[in-house]
C-alpha cells in the first residue's frame, strides 16, 4: 500500500500534539496517511507503555490513519546510527510516502531533536539504491520521499510555513485526549508533568488559534523545513 503523508514521533502522542489536525485535514481531502512511532513511551511518568500502546491505536482510530507502527526504540536513548536508520528505511520503502513530517528540530526532550534528524537522514538514505533492505521476506526498492518537514512541539520555534487548519482542531484535540493516561484526571492519583497542567491543555488551542490570526484563519499547524518548498503558482501561496 503506498501512502501520501508518514507522520513519525519520538513518542506516541508525538504526531499528535504536532500535526494532526494537518493530517486529519489531508485525510479528510482523500489521503493516505500512516504514522510511525519510534518509542513506547515506557519512560513516561505517568501510564505504561501497554496503557500508550492502546491509547495510541485509539487516536489513530479516531484520526482515521491507514497503519499505525512502532519500531520500539529505547525510550530517552534513541541513537541516530545505522540500525536505527535501517529500520526507519524499511517503513519509508514499504510505504513510498510522498511526505514525512517529523519532529521538532531542536526541543525540550532530547528524543525529539535525535529523532528528527534520524528521521531526516533515513528519508535521504532511502533514495539510494546500493543501501539493500529486506522486510517481510521482500527485496525493497529504493523510495525517496519528496518533501520533509518537521511540527512543532514544546518549544515556540517560528515556522516556515502554516497549514490552516481551521475546522479540524476538535479532531485534534479529541486524538490528544485519547491518550488518557497522560493528562490529569478527578481521580487520578499520579504526579504532576509539564503536559498535565490547564496551562499545556489550553495551549494546544491557543497556539492553532494564534498561528491561525497570523494568516487570517481561525486556526493553523506550524512547520520548518531544511531546503526550500517549491510551488507551481505564487496564487498557491494563501
Amino acid at each position: 500500500m503506498k501512502i501520501d503523508i508518514l507522520a513519525i514521533g519520538a513518542h506516541p502522542d508525538d504526531v499528535e500534539l504536532g500535526c494532526s489536525a494537518t493530517l486529519a485535514k489531508e485525510i479528510n481531502n482523500g489521503k493516505k496517511v500512516g504514522i510511525l512511532d519510534l518509542t513506547r513511551g515506557e519512560l513516561g511518568t505517568r501510564g505504561t507503555a501497554e496503557i500508550r500502546e492502546k491509547e495510541a491505536a485509539n487516536a489513530a482510530e479516531i484520526l482515521g490513519v491507514k497503519f499505525r507502527h512502532n519500531l520500539e526504540f529505547s525510550d530517552g536513548f534513541i541513537v541516530n546510527n545505522e540500525a536505527s536508520k535501517l529500520e526507519i528505511i524499511k517503513i519509508i520503502r514499504k510505504y513510498r510516502p510522498e511526505t514525512v513530517l517529523c519532529n521538532a528540530i531542536d526541543d525540550r526532550h532530547i528524543d525529539h531533536g535525535m529523532a528528527s534528524q534520524l528521521s531526516s537522514d533515513a528519508c535521504f538514505l532511502s533514495g539510494l539504491q546500493k543501501i539493500e533492505t529486506i522486510f517481510e521476506g521482500n527485496n525493497q526498492k529504493a523510495w525517496r520521499p519528496k518533501h520533509v518537514y518537521h511540527y512543532i512541539q514544546w518549544k515556540n520555534v517560528e515556522p516556515d510555513f502554516v497549514v490552516d487548519v481551521t475546522g479540524f482542531l476538535d479532531k485534534k484535540l479529541e486524538a490528544v485526549f485519547a491518550y488518557e493516561s497522560q493528562f490529569h484526571k478527578k481521580e487520578a492519583d499520579e504526579p504532576e508533568t509539564p503536559i498535565t497542567s490547564t496551562n499545556f491543555r489550553d495551549s494546544i488551542t491557543y497556539r492553532a488559534q494564534d498561528l491561525g490570526r497570523l494568516i487570517g484563519t481561525e486556526h493553523a499547524e506550524g512547520f520548518t523545513v531544511e531546503r526550500f518548498v517549491a510551488v507551481d503558482s505564487i496564487s498557491d501561496l494563501i
